[in-house]
């Protein structure tokens, strides 16, 4: 697959893992609570890795031009592959503002979440396929652009009963049931006298062919969990 995979890791996980030399995404960078900067910075981290920014901690009077120049560095210390902008908060107007900023004067390639990157021109970083829709159904609306794709493997209960369908998610492992290739998953069907539930959820297998199928849309990246993905997305 052309689809480069990158496990997300704390710096605890990268502590622990073995292979040093296996580009990673740094997850976890976060707008200092206690100064205009970013915290949580990588001091060691495999040539070609991804560096990931969050909006956990809300930015508030933040300085741009030193959050430019702190990322820049690292970025080109470690010979990063590029910069992922994993904000959430799309109300807030300073955020806005920080991700146009950033696009403008980083060096690296920069992936900004859907919330902000409608309108710019710049990878697009999406949320994991969700069970219940093909891949090609959900890439649809960016079309065209090179998109970083988070991936996941937890599935979902769709309750069916007389007052309709309700969906609760979960992330247990479930072995076994039927698969459904549009989907990409497998499911399981549960019936009681007054519902049936399908449990769907996506096995190694699943999430590979999804990744295959997701390629040729112009997904370039896959970005997962250390603990959950390491033998699916590299």
């Amino acid at each position: 697959m052309a689809i480069t995979g990158y496990l997300a890791m704390t710096a605890a996980e990268f502590r622990n893992f073995s292979a040093k030399n296996q580009p990673i995404a740094w997850m976890a960078c976060h707008f200092s609570p206690y100064g205009t900067a970013l915290s949580n910075l990588p001091t060691v981290l495999p040539e070609g890795s991804l560096l990931i920014l969050n909006d956990r901690t809300p930015i508030c009077g933040h300085d741009p031009e030193l959050i430019v120049c702190q990322l820049a560095l690292l970025s080109e210390k470690f010979s990063s592959s590029g910069v992922l902008l994993d904000f959430q908060r799309p109300d807030e107007p300073e955020t806005a503002a920080l991700v146009k900023h950033l696009l403008q004067r980083l060096p690296c390639p920069t992936a900004v979440s859907h919330f902000y990157a409608k309108e710019l021109d710049c990878p697009v970083f999406l949320p994991p396929v969700p069970i219940d829709t093909p891949v090609e159904e959900y890439l649809t609306p960016w079309a065209g652009r090179d998109i970083w794709l988070d991936v996941s493997l937890d599935g979902c209960a769709l309750a069916l009963t007389e007052s309709g369908c309700s969906q609760t998610p979960f992330s247990e492992t479930l072995e076994g049931g039927h698969a459904d290739e549009a989907l990409c998953c497998h499911y399981q069907i549960e019936i009681t006298p007054t519902s049936a539930v399908f449990r769907l959820h996506r096995t190694e297998s699943d999430l590979t062919q999804l990744l295959r199928r997701a390629e040729p849309l112009s997904v370039t990246h896959a970005v997962g969990l250390y603990q959950e993905l390491g033998d699916i997305i590299l």
